[in-house]
């Protein structure tokens, strides 16, 4: 109630002429950031990801941040393995295996994820679940979503 309030201050503010610029600045500023504080909860994914030794884990992200980064805050991915999260510097060391329920949910993989993916597989065939979690955005119809983060490759271990 008190953001409809404010939406409507802000609103009659700045048809006011008598306040100056910078006052209607600091009046939309606040307006804007109660209505976003108060959307913040509208904005988190809940999924669930299987570690290496089976164990489920609930993972929270948020809407549009990708599924590595929620994986790194859960402590799954080690972040420091995984710098940047552009296709072109990828080394598919966020691979994860996604359940096939949820594959149709997200948007196919592009000609670079898989050739990421292929170039780094052991065998070196496309596993149909594997995805980068670098490339995969988190969106609201994601929440529920299970994946699997994959042990390390022989490669990968200190």
């Amino acid at each position: 109630m008190a953001i409809s309030t404010l939406q409507k201050l802000a609103s009659r503010i700045s048809k006011t002429p008598s306040l100056s610029l910078s006052s209607r600045a600091i009046i939309a500023r606040s307006s804007a950031s109660s209505s976003s504080s108060a959307k913040v909860a509208d904005r988190i994914v809940k999924l669930y990801a299987v570690d290496p030794d089976g164990r489920k884990q609930e993972v929270v992200g948020l809407v549009g941040h990708t599924l590595l980064k929620a994986l790194a805050n859960k402590g799954l991915i080690d972040p420091a393995s995984h710098r940047l999260e552009e296709i072109d510097a990828c080394s598919a060391e966020c691979e994860v295996h996604i359940a096939q329920e949820w594959l149709e949910k997200l948007p196919p993989p592009s000609y670079d994820e898989q050739y990421v993916l292929k170039r780094n597989s052991r065998n070196r065939e496309l596993n149909k679940h594997a995805r980068l979690g670098c490339q995969v955005v988190l969106s609201p119809e994601l929440q529920g979503m299970v994946v699997a983060v994959p042990e390390p490759k022989p490669w990968e271990i200190p």
